[in-house]
């Protein structure tokens, strides 16, 4: 794996938070995760891959 792609499944996580955020009805829970997911998208982009991880787990939580 090069330096320059995240970690396998990153992607993945990013796209069924995104999928269960469109969903979402809205509402503080659904505001929160936004911000959680932007958070994440940052993350991604600096390469901080645990970061990611850690903001798209509580994006996740925050629509839970």
């Amino acid at each position: 794996m090069d330096a320059k792609s995240p970690v396998p499944g990153t992607a993945e996580k990013m796209k069924s938070v995104k999928a269960a955020w469109d969903k979402a009805p809205a509402g503080p829970r659904k505001d929160a995760a936004l911000k959680h997911y932007q958070a994440a998208e940052k993350a991604m982009a600096a390469k901080h891959d645990s970061e990611c991880s850690r903001e798209l787990d509580a994006a996740a939580r925050a629509l839970a």
